[in-house]
């Protein structure tokens, strides 16, 4: 019996282990190619080339499924920004395809869907530009949703260490198909399989908890709350980017909190969909900050939810009763 999305989840990760190549390879000079979008968030020729690179072999191999992804090529196509047009042309012909400036931008849109499907990929080319611009970490991450219900997640971290101990040794890609588990492999070199397994750790007192860098994005102050109730005494694991899931899915910590400061704000699902599906599959438990399971089905948005709570699944209440008491 073939498994299910075999197809899907082979192109997902050869789109995203190309896209984390072009990625390695602007990042040495990106502090100078830096442009801003209209809501000054930094995006860069990683991003395009990154979101380019997979659109077009999701276009290639699945021509009918829609992409919600975090880019579009409006800002691209400006007459000003030609030169980053053109670095991008320069890195995707470095990663093997020859495209023209108009074919780049015809396969970034290909990632402007905003509207729910019945089936559709979400894509966020670079998730955590900020940490990709110090150097820090980021992922490119990639889901399948089939009836609200992600099926196929990949999620890559280039500058995440394959072997906690090695840090000589950097670019873990991990992916999961519902019900068959979580697995990850080196970025590089042999594709040897390791299966995900989250942490048995069940008293919050021995527990480590994974949060934002960038207190804008998460409220620290909120953590550290929830934490102090919870008598967790370990210093939080900051890290940028879906890296923190992958974090929780190998056992290198039991919880992440996404605390939005601003009440109004709704969460992305690029933001999201790889690492959930990653975590789940590896024996965790994800809901939103209520305790509300994430819902899939309203676009680009989790409408419905209000931040995100990743466990080991043994500490998934006891958070959620501190998160509870702390947000009233």
């Amino acid at each position: 019996m073939s498994e299910p999305y075999q197809h899907e989840r082979k192109v997902a990760v050869a789109a995203v282990r190309d896209a984390a190549r072009v990625c390695r390879s602007v990042q040495t000079a990106i502090a100078s190619d830096v442009l801003k979008k209209e809501d000054r968030s930094p995006v860069t020729v990683a991003d395009f080339g990154s979101q380019a690179i997979i659109c077009r072999a999701l276009a290639e191999a699945f021509p009918d499924d829609p992409i919600i992804g975090e880019e579009d090529a409006s800002a691209l196509s400006k007459p000003d920004n030609q030169h980053f047009l053109d670095r991008v042309r320069v890195e995707i012909q470095q990663a093997g395809l020859e495209a023209t400036g108009e074919e780049i931008c015809r396969w970034i849109d290909r990632g402007s869907a905003k509207q729910y499907a019945e089936r559709f990929w979400t894509l966020d080319p670079i998730d955590g530009t900020k940490g990709y611009l110090r150097g820090g970490q980021y992922a490119i991450s990639l889901a399948i949703v089939v009836c609200g219900q992600i099926d196929v997640a990949v999620l890559a971290c280039p500058n995440l260490r394959v072997q906690p101990e090695r840090a000589d040794l950097l670019g873990v890609i991990f992916y999961a198909v519902r019900g068959r588990g979580s697995w990850m492999i080196p970025l590089d070199g042999e594709a040897t399989e390791t299966p995900l397994r989250v942490s048995e750790v069940d008293e919050t007192s021995a527990a480590r908890f994974c949060e934002s860098v960038e207190s804008g994005h998460s409220s620290h102050v909120l953590s550290a709350a929830v934490a102090n109730q919870l008598e967790i005494t370990r210093e939080p694991l900051r890290l940028d980017s879906q890296a923190k899931y992958a974090m929780v899915a190998r056992g290198e910590a039991q919880i992440y909190m996404r605390l939005p400061v601003r009440a109004d704000y709704t969460e992305k699902i690029w933001d999201h969909a790889g690492g959930v599906l990653i975590v789940e599959e590896a024996g965790g438990t994800i809901t939103d900050v209520r305790g509300i399971p994430l819902d899939f089905t309203h676009g680009s948005e989790l409408v419905g939810n209000r931040g995100v709570l990743a466990t080991n699944r043994f500490l998934h209440e006891r958070v959620l009763e501190a998160l509870r008491k702390n947000l009233e």
